[in-house]
Order: structure tokens, then sequence, then C-alpha cells
């Protein structure tokens, strides 16, 4: 087992938790856009307008975010269909090793 692996799932975590402040930061913004739409001024309607490309960028950044995590995870997916093709036995043995060691710690509460 790798020794990276808690690292790996920090790193998800904290790329989960950023994607879900961002949707929540860009929800904020619509709704503070939709709350001004009625104020008028120059001022006011060139920082909606940055707000709004703003808002329209990091959308755009977000959905190629979300394309490219798709992307992997179907890479992942694909490589371990592809390794227990190749070796069937190794991976009843290595499943049935995770059911047993799965098996004694539910055992033990």
């Amino acid at each position: 087992m790798s020794t990276n692996a808690p690292n790996a799932a920090n790193a998800e975590i904290t790329t989960d938790q950023l994607l879900a402040d961002l949707k929540t930061v860009m929800n904020d913004a619509e709704a503070l856009l939709r709350a001004t739409s009625t104020q008028t001024g120059e001022k006011i309607q060139e920082v909606r307008a940055r707000a709004e490309e703003s808002l329209r960028a990091a959308k755009a950044r977000l959905s190629s975010i979300e394309d490219e995590a798709l992307r992997r995870a179907r890479e992942v997916a694909d490589a371990t269909d592809e390794y227990v093709r190749e070796n069937p036995w190794q991976s009843v043995g290595i499943a049935a090793g995770v059911g047993l060691l799965v098996g004694l710690l539910l055992a033990r509460r």
C-alpha cells in the first residue's frame, strides 16, 4: 500500500471542499447581482459588469475542473477494470483479504 494514500485522501477532501466553497461563492454572487439589479448609476453598473464577468469565468473554470475530475475517474476505473481482467485470481485474493479484514473489524464491535 502506498504511503501517499492519506495525503491523496486529504487532497481529495480539500479539493472537494474547495469546489463546494466555490459553488457557494458563485451562488452568493448571483444572489447579490439579482438583489442589486434595480440599482442605477455608472459605478454600480461597472461593478456589476465586472462581477458578472468574474462569475462567468468561475463557472467555466468549475465546469472544466469537474470535467477533468470525471475524466480522471474514468481512467482509474478503466485501469482497475484492465487489472482485474488481466489478474483475476489476484483480484479475488485481494477482495477476499479486504472482506476478511472488514469482517474482523465489524466482529470486534
